[in-house]
């Protein structure tokens, strides 16, 4: 099976919920956060990259006040246009601002099983299935780690997971798994090995880091320390906020965007003053918690809306955006699914995300879905779809073809209709049967899903690493191990 990537390309109409006034206001207000209230930094070396810088530091409790000079000065460092390489040159991503790229959501725990229909937790044989099924399914562009290899040893599990998605897809890897200065010079080396020299792993990256803030206003002081050894090597990094209305953050939808928008960025001016132009992303999955119980919630207009907004505040700082969507906070492939994943991610992709996360996951990020993710890439190609708009020229008018049919006649025949008839979306998984037959057979799209991942990994054959490849990078490993 080929291996190949559909992205959504110069959709033909876009959302914009923002007003220029509304964007300068958090941005002022972001500004004001970070110089009076500050951020939480807990990282020596972080501390004194910003101490050194002229920011004011109190080494007890690790928090960072910048005057908006420095901030905005530093930000305006950050490359606006970079690609994200992939072992197989065809399936690199420009981050242009004129791509959607679809990727898998990260980081879970539990998985439906993919033969037994059982929920587990999850291992390093889940990273290796859901790879090799993401590098044969043309909607997905990224493999962003979907689970969490258990099995593992905890201080080396992220690499393991990096080397396995390199060893079953050629695609572009990023990961939210690196978490502090060891794992990712091991990382690094890694990625030196499968790119085969540092000008190439500058040039068109294949390993991208994501770490998440502690919201509000903080940060891991293992991640950011991770994140400032990738921008040595030209390795992009960005920090997600999931800063939530009620709990980790205000109540209000404006004053949780403030908030997300001083976590991240206050670590990518970090980013910028030590290693000024290294690529770096704003990453957001902001929600809201539910007020009956407190909980995350996985769905709602208000992620919808946050997935419009935080696009429009990557712009404004010009730097490419990696958002999460889909994630839905259903248990099952459902109703409730369908509208979570179809609304949040019609929002950011007509904002334009360069980078769209979140394929395959049910209750908020925590169980993965073989059949999900398939429905999800189904969502993502009608959306794709819509946002090609409609192509209005002679040819697509049709004059000739309707002259020749003429009133009461059908174009079946047409040679015109047989020239376009695969212009129009064929789904795969929604259901348009005859109602008896639908009757008849009792099954449904997401038993049609789950069938498509089973083939997929029964049948496609990804680009092979390089054997020496996958031994030097078992090496690192074993080595880094070995250390601990």
């Amino acid at each position: 099976m080929e291996t190949a990537i559909k992205p959504i390309t110069n959709p033909k109409f876009s959302i914009k919920i923002l007003s220029d006034r509304d964007i300068k206001d958090i941005h002022t207000a972001t500004l004001d956060i970070i110089q009076n209230t500050g951020v939480r930094f807990p990282s020596e070396r972080a501390l004194q990259i910003w101490s050194a810088h002229g920011a004011e530091v109190d080494p007890d409790s690790q928090i960072v006040k910048a005057k908006p000079d420095l901030i905005e000065s530093a930000i305006a460092k950050a490359p606006p246009r970079y690609i994200l390489g992939a072992r197989q040159p065809d399936l690199d991503m420009p981050l242009d601002g004129n791509h959607v790229f679809l990727g898998t959501d990260g980081c879970g725990v539990e998985v439906i099983d993919i033969h037994s229909g059982q929920r587990r937790m999850s291992q390093l044989s889940d990273v290796r299935d859901i790879a090799r099924i993401a590098d044969g399914t043309d909607d997905i562009a990224v493999n962003w780690v979907a689970l969490s290899a258990q099995d593992k040893p905890v201080e080396t599990r992220g690499l393991h997971e990096i080397k396995t998605v390199w060893e079953n897809s050629s695609k572009h890897v990023q990961t939210e798994s690196i978490y502090n200065a060891a794992e990712a010079e091991a990382a690094m080396r890694m990625a030196l090995a499968v790119a085969g020299s540092e000008n190439n792993l500058r040039e068109k990256p294949v390993l991208s880091l994501m770490q998440c803030s502690a919201s509000p206003l903080g940060h891991d002081g293992g991640s950011l320390d991770a994140a400032l050894i990738a921008g040595e090597f030209g390795v992009p990094a960005g920090f997600m906020t999931m800063a939530s209305c009620l709990t980790t953050g205000p109540a209000t939808m404006a004053g949780t965007l403030a908030v997300g928008n001083a976590e991240v960025i206050a670590a990518t001016a970090l980013l910028q003053l030590a290693n000024p132009g290294a690529p770096v992303f704003y990453a957001a999955a902001q929600t809201a918690s539910d007020p009956r119980t407190g909980v995350y919630t996985g769905g709602g207009p208000e992620d919808f809306l946050f997935g419009a907004a935080t696009n429009q505040l990557a712009d404004f700082y010009d730097i490419p955006l990696s958002m999460g969507s889909f994630a839905t906070g259903a248990k099952t492939p459902n109703w409730q699914a369908g509208i979570d994943n179809s609304l949040s991610t019609l929002m950011a992709c007509a904002a334009i995300s360069d980078m769209l996360l979140g394929v395959g996951f049910l209750h908020g990020s925590r169980i993965w879905s073989y059949a999900q993710m398939q429905l999800d890439c189904e969502i993502f190609a009608i959306i794709r779809k819509m946002l090609q708009g409609i192509e209005v020229n002679q040819e697509t008018l049709a004059l000739d073809a309707i002259t020749s049919v003429g009133p009461g006649g059908n174009f079946l025949g047409e040679k015109h209709t047989r020239a376009h008839m695969r212009d129009l979306f064929i789904p795969k998984f929604m259901d348009r049967r005859p109602y008896n037959e639908w009757e008849d057979k009792g099954d449904n799209p997401p038993d049609w899903a789950l069938e498509k991942a089973r083939s997929i990994l029964s049948d496609h054959e990804p680009l092979p690493l390089e054997p020496a490849i996958s031994k030097e990078l078992t090496g690192i490993i074993d080595s880094l191990e070995k250390d601990l």
